[in-house]
């Protein structure tokens, strides 16, 4: 080959490489800056996931149509530890901290230690609870922070009693060790096998820094210039309580709560699995978040309870993710039969009220989505199998007009009553004829819209506002529970409408020291011959003594609970049964029943406590001629879009207790005759349109100086509509919740004649 050919070729084979480097930089161009970006998704490790996608929740209406509940559209910031790089994590949780304090964000941080140094404990028992049993003994149960102190090995299980040290018995001459003996303890580092092994020294509780300076270690928590332990302790330095170097004691407390909230779920101490770090988040917060790309932080939309109404909470209630104690029962919920339980344990479930009452009316179908995340926890492509369907519009018996007027009224009335233990009161009113209730008030109350930080400000109120006292408050029903005793009489033909007893002031029939009529221990004075009308009217005891004691503890009972005192109502909400005074609920008490209670209990002493429902209804069985109906919060269950009612309350009959007319005449114009003679309640009536039926009550609490008063009504007097219940802890005597009574009747019925049609896009509302 000669020189000419030779750079020909070389010449060749440089035009070739030329060609081939700018076909692969072409390519590479292409690859990474043309299509970069869609290829690094294609390498990006993918992960996919099978979400339950909660429905949205149905609203909570008013019998009148207004909404009372409806969701929210938000947005909320979870953390998914597990795509975050251990390094990386508290890097990455501090950036979003720093976010979310740039834009007045409030995270979620439940750890009991102060945010700020000194750090403190903010409860008294942050490791565990104390509670008595049912045999009065001392029962300890740890908190959250308490189990994950235990679980993690900061300390010792404060709940478990210190195991006693094994008694020493006298030891056997040692043996002299062999060769094999020698040659283990060589091993060992030369130790004797007769050497007694230490006694492992229990860990103390540790106060707020000390703990949190555990947690910081645990956690990996520090800054730079942290001291190293091992190498502390080879030299015999000290190292601090809260060893995080150049990082700031706020940024270590801010760290230790986020991941003091993850390591809960982490370690199933805590049912819900996903950490809410911010909830109902504006979109400056989320435009930040996003900018710093952080892994494992996802931003996604969620639904919030809104209320529209600041009255009716203890009927209403809360949502709120289910608890351990709530997981047991709704993991086996499967209504609809495939199978598969209905619940996860992350879910979000009624917690009281109508909202728990009606949670499969109210819940829908979640739906189910097949997700896929990338290694920062972004979701990249999803894919539905089953759409979420929506829950059920519940409709309420609740006036809410109504139950706003008598909220406000007890608010401002209670404080003002004439007693200096004036506490908790309620008020009831129920529709006489299908024992719908139209308002169940309880004073003091609280605000559903930010129950949380009411918890925190109201939770150790003596007042207790978070108890509904008009389904749970149980009060001695004082003289309104003569009624009963004059029917019961008139009904099992002890007396009739004409009978005439004469009161003597004292009732001596079981001996020289019996009880007194109220007038005769007052004022010395007698209600002379008098009919059963003129006993509920004057409230006469010795009247009632005396059928009382005819009738007998078994009859009383017997009426009692055919009207429903003592028994549960039957309505959706959590409520207490009562008691009914017998000698059976003495004698479980350690008591001894006496002949002679029977007169207390026919004046409504002794030991009967009712709720302010159960005397309602029980007055609305009386007037409405003895029919006892199951009273209910539900009226009706209306589709997502109104386009169709899926179920309707249906009437339940409890009992139909037959009462004569002229018997019931008799005892209804006692009531009348309250409101319209001469007596301390008529000023109260009078004025009103209509007649009205009405009863006073009092019962002196034990060892208390006020008596608690009850009063109860009903209007009108010819065709009964609606019959009210109120009770006010130490309010005195009943006669002074007359007032308040009929300022209800006053607004009940001017109301359903002014009231504005609230407008509706779907008849079916109405």
């Amino acid at each position: 080959m000669n020189t000419k050919q030779f750079h020909r070729r070389v010449w060749a084979i440089v035009l070739l490489l030329a060609l081939m480097v700018t076909g692969m930089g072409a390519a590479l161009y292409d690859l990474q800056i043309n299509n970069g970006e869609s290829y690094s998704r294609l390498t990006e490790k993918k992960i996919a996931e099978t979400q339950s996608v909660p429905a949205a929740r149905g609203n909570l209406y008013d019998r009148n149509g207004q909404v009372l509940v409806s969701n929210r559209v938000i947005y909320e910031v979870t953390l998914d530890a597990g795509l975050m790089k251990e390094e990386e994590r508290c890097g990455i949780l501090l950036s979003l901290i720093e976010a979310a304090r740039t834009e007045g964000v409030e995270w979620t941080d439940n750890l009991p230690i102060t945010r700020t140094a000194p750090f403190r404990f903010t409860t008294d028992d942050p490791y565990y609870a104390v509670s008595q049993d049912e045999d009065g003994k001392e029962v300890k149960t740890l908190t959250r922070l308490g189990r994950l102190a235990v679980k993690m090995g900061w300390v010792d299980d404060p709940t478990k009693e210190a195991e006693p040290e094994p008694e020493t018995e006298t030891a056997a001459p040692a043996k002299e060790p062999g060769l094999l003996d020698k040659i283990k303890s060589f091993l060992k580092g030369g130790a004797s096998a007769d050497v007694p092994k230490k006694a492992k020294e229990p860990k103390p509780l540790l106060e707020a820094e000390a703990l949190l300076g555990v947690m910081c270690e645990s956690f990996g928590v520090a800054g730079e210039g942290a001291v190293d332990r091992k190498k502390a302790a080879k030299n015999g330095e000290t190292v601090p309580n809260l060893n995080i170097g150049d990082m700031s004691e706020t940024d270590a407390r801010a760290l230790a709560g986020v991941l003091y909230e993850l390591n809960l779920r982490s370690q199933d101490i805590y049912t819900a699995a996903e950490y809410v770090f911010a909830s109902d988040v504006d979109i400056d917060f989320i435009s930040r978040v996003k900018e710093r790309d952080l892994t494992g932080v996802v931003i996604e939309a969620a639904t919030l309870r809104q209320y529209h109404t600041k009255y009716a909470a203890h009927l209403l209630g809360r949502t709120g993710l289910m608890d351990k104690k709530e997981w047991e029962y709704y993991k086996t919920v499967d209504a609809d039969g495939d199978g598969k339980t209905d619940y996860q344990m992350n879910d979000t479930v009624g917690k009281e009220g109508a909202e728990q009452a009606f949670e499969s009316l109210l819940r829908g179908k979640p739906g189910t989505r097949t997700v896929e995340r990338n290694t920062k926890g972004k979701i990249v492509a999803q894919n539905w199998e089953t759409e979420p369907e929506p829950g059920g519009n519940v409709m309420l018996t609740l006036d809410i007009g109504l139950q706003g007027y008598v909220e406000n009224l007890l608010a401002d009335a209670v404080p003002k009553l004439a007693s200096e233990e004036t506490e908790g009161a309620a008020c009831v009113v129920l529709d006489v004829k299908g024992a719908e209730v139209l308002t169940a008030a309880s004073y003091p109350t609280y605000d559903l819209a930010n129950y949380a930080s009411e918890l925190t400000e109201k939770g150790d109120d003596p007042l207790h506002p978070f108890l509904n006292r008009a389904l749970q408050g149980a009060y001695p029903p004082g003289s309104t529970f003569k009624m009963l005793t004059a029917i019961a009489g008139l009904e099992e033909k002890i007396i009739t409408p004409s009978t005439l007893i004469r009161d003597e002031g004292q009732y001596n029939y079981y001996g020289p020291n019996g009880p007194k009529c109220w007038i005769f221990r007052q004022y010395g004075s007698r209600h002379g011959l008098i009919n059963v009308s003129k006993a509920i009217e004057v409230s006469c005891n010795y009247f009632m003594f005396d059928v009382g004691r005819q009738l007998g503890i078994e009859k009383l009972d017997e009426y009692a609970a055919r009207f429903g005192l003592g028994e549960k109502t039957g309505i959706e909400l959590a409520e207490s049964a009562g008691v009914m005074a017998s000698p059976g609920y003495t004698e479980s008490l350690g008591g001894i029943w006496y002949e002679g209670n029977t007169l207390s209990v026919a004046i409504g002493q002794e030991s009967s406590q009712f709720t302010p429902l159960q005397l309602a209804n029980y007055i609305a069985t009386l007037v409405n001629g003895g029919t006892r109906n199951a009273v209910h919060l539900l009226k009706e269950v209306k589709s997502s879009d109104f386009s169709q009612v899926l179920q309707s309350y249906e009437p339940q009959v409890l009992d139909t207790i037959e009462i004569e007319d002229q018997n019931l005449k008799a005892v209804k114009a006692g009531m009348l005759a309250l409101t319209t003679n001469n007596s301390s309640v008529r000023q109260y009536f009078q004025s009103l349109p209509f007649q009205a039926g009405a009863k006073t009550g009092s019962a002196q609490v034990t060892g208390q100086n006020e008596s608690n008063a009850v009063f109860v009504c009903f209007a009108p007097y010819d065709d009964p509509e609606i019959a009210v219940a109120i009770a006010v802890e130490h309010g005195g005597s009943g006669s002074e919740l007359a007032s308040m009574a009929a300022d209800v009747l006053r607004y009940y019925f001017s109301s359903q004649e002014t009231r504005d049609e609230i407008p509706v896009e779907n008849t079916l509302i109405r």
